[in-house]
């Protein structure tokens, strides 16, 4: 046989190893854990925002207490003092048959809001203020603030209440 009449073979590569190579893994492996980690502080920063939510509407909702409180002893306000820019006093002015007058109810409903305030925000550093300014009809800046670890942080509400 002639050589030129053998069929010419190609010379063969060596094969290729497959799969992921050690390298590959370990890439892989810091991808994912950056994303672990971006994933992770999301989860802080959204349990940290639903706390400071949920301080701000108890804030909301025991300002709203007080003003309905306002609302309802009017005659709190009347002659030159108005009892709910006062101090606030434990005069035992619930239950049945009890006689207190509207300045000592006012006192009494400063001082149950007060405790209400310092038990139901988180860390207990909150703190309520009524201002009342003179006028037809009086106005009551109901302000309170607490304190998170961002800072303090206030709510600040208006009512209107005719002394009458």
């Amino acid at each position: 046989m002639n050589p030129s009449t053998q069929p010419r073979r190609m010379p063969q590569r060596p094969a290729r190893p497959r799969g992921f190579t050690m390298i590959e893994m370990l890439v892989a492996l810091v991808v994912l854990a950056v994303g672990m980690l971006g994933v992770a502080i999301l989860f802080g920063i959204s349990l940290h925002s639903g706390s400071s939510a949920i301080s701000r509407m108890q804030a909301v909702n025991l300002a709203a207490d007080i003003a309905d409180r306002i609302r309802a002893n009017r005659r709190a306000g009347d002659g030159g003092q108005n009892a709910y820019g006062g101090a606030a006093a434990n005069n035992s002015c619930t239950g049945v048959a009890v006689s207190c007058t509207p300045a000592q109810m006012a006192a009494d409903d400063l001082y149950h809001w007060q405790r209400q305030l310092s038990q139901a925000i988180a860390g207990g550093t909150a703190t309520g203020t009524v201002v009342v300014t003179a006028g037809t009809p009086q106005t009551y800046t109901i302000l309170v603030s607490w304190t998170e670890k961002t800072g303090t942080q206030q709510y600040q509400m208006q009512v209107q209440a005719p002394t009458s």
